[in-house]
């Protein structure tokens, strides 16, 4: 398994790539901003000049069904913000 999950391509993070050349991806738990860039650098050949991470933790959920009541909790997981260099841009949608 990578450092990169997967990208995370909302309306929101579409926009700030537009805006803020900043783009967010779901990363691995134990990874550190170090291995975050050195990976986004390799997989989109593009030049990074910061990350942020967030870690989230995984929300109590239930509901109620016929059965009683179910819960469960969501997962947690480790977001970052990459930005790029001036200029550069990475296309989500190209393999399409």
């Amino acid at each position: 398994m990578g450092i990169i999950i997967k990208p995370i391509v909302t309306e929101k993070m579409t926009a700030m790539g537009e805006k803020y050349n900043r783009y967010g991806f779901r990363v691995d738990p134990k990874a550190d901003k170090l291995q975050i860039k050195k990976a986004v650098e390799e997989m989109y050949n593009v030049t990074v000049v910061s990350v942020n991470t967030m870690n989230y933790r995984g929300k109590n959920k239930s509901r109620y069904t016929k059965t009683g009541l179910i819960s469960g909790k969501t997962a947690a997981y480790k977001k970052a913000l990459v930005t790029l260099k001036e200029g550069e841009t990475i296309d989500f949608y190209s393999n399409i």
